[in-house]
């Protein structure tokens, strides 16, 4: 997530920062505790897809750990990966 909150510097505040990695990290456990497996690659692509989600609905105002967070899972499964 963070590598991603890079591409945006200035864009969010530390708490605003908190806030998505936060939501990050519980989607992305959530995704874990589903039982899915995931290869390497298709991980990395999972990830990206959720952090990308979080981000482009915070850069909208979004600031609802519960909502960002859901959101993501909703993308992920979107995504057919």
């Amino acid at each position: 997530m963070r590598r991603f909150l890079t591409e945006h510097l200035g864009v969010f505040d530390p708490n605003d920062t908190r806030i998505l990695v936060s939501a990050f990290d519980k989607a992305w456990e959530a995704v874990q505790a589903s039982g899915v497996i995931f290869d390497k690659a298709k991980a990395d692509s999972a990830r990206a897809i959720l952090a990308k989600h979080i981000i482009a609905v915070a850069k909208d105002g979004e600031r609802d750990h519960g909502r960002l967070r859901d959101g993501a899972l909703v993308a992920l499964a979107q995504s057919n990966l």
